[in-house]
């Protein structure tokens, strides 16, 4: 694979500190849905590799786009346990934390891990993944056709 890095042993060994979201994006892309399942099936590397792309939304959201917006949004990542996290979006500041809250979500998004990988890494259109019933989302579905334009996502 590109880069040297190769399957979950790859992605493991990874000091994701010193990787761009564009070098993320190339893994992910390389990466066949056995070697994403094996990430997903290890519930250490799941959670490490789950807790760096939340940790980078912050930093990749575009404040200037989301203007005075205001949404609460909840994401579901299924696999061998469900893992939650929030990202909160406050009038050109977004906040995201680890587990669900008390709060009502805008939208929700459920997928698989896999999806969610593809999803993040800009590997995959969110409007196909849900049309293809691999990405559910329950609440305020046209505003959710429009949250990739707050973020400033990877190309592969």
């Amino acid at each position: 694979m590109a880069d040297g890095v190769g399957g979950a042993e790859g992605v493991a060994g990874l000091d994701f500190a010193s990787v761009t979201p564009e070098e993320f994006a190339k893994i992910v892309k390389g990466l066949s849905g056995k070697e994403i399942t094996e990430i997903a099936q290890d519930g250490e590397l799941r959670a490490r590799v789950l807790r760096e792309v939340f940790g980078r939304m912050g930093r990749q959201f575009k404040p200037e786009a989301a203007g005075t917006v205001k949404a609460l949004i909840r994401w579901k990542i299924t696999g061998i346990d469900e893992a939650v996290y929030e990202t909160d979006i406050d009038e050109g500041s977004c906040t995201v934390r680890e587990g669900r809250s008390e709060a009502e979500p805008r939208v929700t998004l459920v997928m698989s891990d896999a999806e969610f990988l593809k999803l993040v890494s800009g590997n995959a259109s969110p409007v196909t993944m849900f049309m293809m019933r691999k990405l559910k989302i329950v609440g305020d579905v046209a505003f959710a056709a429009g949250l990739t334009r707050y973020f400033d996502i990877p190309k592969a």
